[in-house]
């Protein structure tokens, strides 16, 4: 339910910003559960727009002015992550300077910090290991001394997926080991919400995609086995992703019978997923395939690719 508005010019009232911080909370998880190109994820622009930045236009308290700031920097965070999702990226990137925009706006190290990440996230996945590793000296320069140990542990393992994307095992791995010796430090209690998560099982989960990205086969499945914990009805999209991940691993191993068995299974999941970022790693899993396409049981799992995720299976 969204925050109610009215024509007068009241002072904002905490009950206001509480909603609308559950109106965020909403949005987060629906992206999570049914991803970027969702109505639950792409009401974030709906709500940064048409609800939050309206009310400056209000009478401010300091302290909501800064609630304000915070929860516009999150808003313009998901409304990239939604455009990302989609492979929307110019738009993608505007919102996420948008978000940087707010997240200073708040004075907020560790929004700074999260912002910078997700963006050189961004960058890891779409443009060059190089961008993405410059951004994350950005994050990891004023933030180190000031944001939260689970958002610098964060921070390490996006760094650790960039090295990864540029074949540095050695520094994916020192950056993979930092990034789980600051979350073994991070207080229960010391997160913000829009980082609860970022547990161990996810990290294992980014951990089981660096390792496939170097090659490592036998360590990305040990780390889908800590990652197993995350709950496909929460983590919907990132639990169909990694199966597609540690499919192609084990196609890459050898093991075409147990590769289309997780690649079925990611299916199963992701076919309730609306996001083109998830069908990408699917079908990295078909390319990956292409060999062994005149086997019957590979046909079957490439004609189910075609139908059910809207996919070219080629």
């Amino acid at each position: 339910m969204w925050p109610s508005r009215s024509g007068d010019r009241h002072q904002v009232r905490r009950e206001e910003v509480a909603a609308l911080r559950r109106a965020v909370a909403a949005v987060r998880q629906g992206d999570s559960r049914y991803g970027g190109g969702s109505a639950q994820a792409q009401a974030a622009a709906h709500l940064l727009d048409q609800w939050a930045l309206p009310l400056f236009s209000q009478p401010l308290s300091a302290t909501r002015e800064h609630e304000l700031c915070a929860i516009c920097a999150e808003l313009a965070r998901l409304a990239g992550w939604a455009a990302l999702d989609t492979g929307r990226h110019a738009a993608a990137r505007r919102y996420f300077d948008r978000a940087l925009y707010w997240a200073r706006a708040a004075d907020d190290p560790d929004a700074i910090t999260y912002v910078l990440a997700t963006m050189a996230l961004h960058s890891a996945l779409y443009a060059r290991p190089s961008t993405a590793l410059d951004m994350i000296q950005g994050a990891l320069g004023p933030g180190m001394h000031h944001a939260s140990a689970r958002v610098l542990a964060f921070t390490r393992l996006i760094e650790a997926r960039a090295h990864a994307r540029a074949s540095d095992g050695q520094a994916a791995g020192a950056a993979l080991a930092a990034a789980e010796r600051l979350l073994d430090a991070a207080r229960p209690d010391g997160a913000p919400e829009w980082l609860d998560f970022f547990t161990y099982p996810r990290l294992a989960a980014d951990a089981a995609e660096i390792h496939r990205d170097l090659g490592n086969f036998q360590a990305c499945f040990a780390w889908h086995e800590q990652a197993q914990a995350m709950a496909p009805n929460a983590f919907t999209r990132s639990v169909g992703m990694r199966l597609a991940v540690i499919a192609t691993a084990h196609l890459k191993a050898g093991d075409v019978e147990q590769s289309l068995s997780l690649g079925h299974r990611s299916v199963d999941i992701l076919q309730r997923v609306d996001s083109l970022r998830a069908r990408e790693y699917v079908l990295r899993f078909v390319s990956a395939l292409t060999p062994h396409r005149d086997l019957r049981p590979v046909g079957a799992f490439l004609t189910r690719v075609r139908q059910e995720l809207s996919a070219p299976a080629s």
